[in-house]
């Protein structure tokens, strides 16, 4: 006899917990997941949350400056009747007691294997109403340990995914009719070709599918759609980003096996106020904090098509490295750009601020050698290729996996040429610092935020340079401050590499 069971999965949600995009002032936006919309449950129902759900967005930025008993993104999900959810990477940016005060207002259980130090499960079985036993386990990348600042990790302990969710499904095996791993990462393999991605470690979904035999995989992290696909015997999907989607997963446990078929269906516009007017009212107290005037520049500082910014430099990316330089004094100063960007207009509020710089990073300092810093630099110069006509685009590896124009650094205070034509590795040269080109066995200081600072995003080799300083203040406040000081500000033209192709 057959037994069905049906999973609504969601991951890297980001706050976006109400049908408004705050980043476009508070208009209604389609594919914006509103949890305060109630899946349609049963006893043969599951929802589940991939993680990176209290951090990425102006609301839950605000959020983490309140004082509160019970969070107000837990409130949601707990309207929205989600049974299990897992960590992701972000959800540890704003320190362990935060944290704590969501894991704690959940009524879903979190699950996460390889993580100790939290009072929270490795894994779960749940008897479905049908009878059906599920075995559920969690885990998150371990290169939280990579991105995270270390006092958030003080006394909480990340470790292997792999061997942790191993170690959880041999216990669970012989218990259960059907296996679920929520994994908080993404596929280092292409899951329709295999072709290897990235070996970095930071994704090891493929993996998970290859060496585990979990009947069902869900994943998160790359904010890439994946409507589901069986890779080595297990059924793995991914929803993406900010809500956009969420997946509708119906499994039918029989003799023969199991068998899964899924959709991704797009967030929806509505939502029912009842029972959230408590984020309703915060809600509020959001749109006028961002609405408040901080600061004006002499002009607009507009956004541009991808490879002309990285031809001709952005005058949002050189207004970060002004106030990243103000901030530490460093000689050199790097920053980059979210996927998506949003400029500034001549006035600028806070909405504009948090809604250009989305990132929670704060500023790392770092000693590093002239012969260093040309090997650095080749990172960003291998951003753009050439086609088949010879003209520059965004190169395929800043694309597959998943798009990160995020890891192409703009630079301040120093000079380089780029030669296109050249393989990636050989490009960079002509590298000058005050109008002198530097050796070897010059040192200089360095300004990057503290994700950049790990090696993250292909800079390796910053991992290696000794950290003079480190900042406590996230940049965002540090543009809020930079902008209340100066009132009136004008953006430094900072020199954009010299390319040839």
């Amino acid at each position: 006899m057959s037994k069905k069971i049906k999973i609504y999965f969601t991951s890297d949600t980001h706050g976006y917990v109400l049908p408004v995009d705050y980043a476009k002032g508070g208009k209604v936006a389609s594919g914006v997941l509103s949890m305060g919309k109630k899946f349609v449950k049963d006893g043969n129902t599951l929802v589940i949350d991939g993680g990176d759900t209290i951090q990425g967005s102006p609301f839950t930025m605000y959020l983490s400056k309140l004082m509160f008993d019970t969070h107000p993104i837990a409130l949601a999900m707990n309207k929205n009747g989600y049974d299990y959810a897992t960590l992701g990477n972000h959800d540890f940016n704003y320190g362990q007691e935060y944290l704590n005060k969501y894991v704690e207002a959940l009524d879903a259980k979190m699950l996460c294997a390889n993580v100790d130090g939290l009072e929270i499960a490795a894994s779960d079985i749940k008897v479905l109403e049908n009878g059906l036993r599920v075995g559920i386990v969690g885990a998150v990348t371990d290169w939280v340990n990579i991105w995270e600042k270390p006092a958030h990790l003080e006394e909480i302990k990340i470790s292997d995914p792999l061997l942790a969710i191993k170690a959880e499904l041999e216990k669970i095996r012989d218990h259960v009719d059907l296996s679920i791993c929520i994994y908080h990462g993404g596929y280092e393999r292409n899951i329709e070709t295999d072709e290897i991605l990235s070996d970095s470690g930071e994704n090891r979904a493929w993996e998970i599918c290859k060496e585990l035999d979990f009947d069902l995989l869900l994943t998160g992290h790359q904010h890439i759609p994946a409507a589901g696909k069986l890779v080595h015997g297990t059924y793995t999907v991914q929803p993406a980003n900010n809500g956009i989607h969420f997946l509708e997963i119906e499994g039918i446990v029989s003799e023969a096996g199991v068998e899964f078929t899924s959709e991704l269906k797009k967030g929806v516009e509505d939502f029912d106020p009842e029972g959230l007017a408590e984020l309703l009212r915060i809600e509020k107290e959001v749109q006028k904090w961002l609405d408040e005037p901080v600061g004006h520049f002499s002009a607009p500082l507009e956004v541009d098509e991808k490879v002309a910014m990285a031809l001709n430099g952005s005058p949002i990316a050189d207004f970060f490295n002004q106030v990243q330089l103000w901030a530490t004094g460093a000689d050199i100063s790097a920053t980059s750009l979210g996927n998506v960007v949003k400029g500034f207009n001549k006035s600028v509020t806070v909405r504009d601020v948090v809604s250009t710089y989305v990132y929670t990073n704060t500023l790392t300092v770092v000693e590093i050698t002239g012969k260093q810093l040309t090997q650095l630099l080749e990172r960003p110069a291998s951003y753009l290729e050439l086609d088949e006509a010879g003209q520059p685009q965004v190169s395929r590896s800043f694309l597959e996996p998943k798009i990160e124009h995020y890891n192409y650094d703009f630079f301040a205070g120093l000079a380089y040429n780029v030669d296109l034509n050249e393989p990636v590795g050989k490009r960079v040269n002509q590298v000058a610092v005050d109008g002198k080109i530097i050796a070897d066995q010059d040192v200089f200081t360095l300004c990057i935020n503290n994700y950049r600072s790990t090696g993250a995003g292909g800079y390796d080799i910053l991992a290696d340079c000794p950290i003079v300083k480190a900042h406590a203040v996230e940049m965002s406040e540090l543009i809020i401050s930079y902008l209340e000081e100066y009132k009136f500000v004008e953006v430094q033209n900072f020199e954009a590499p010299k390319y040839k192709f």
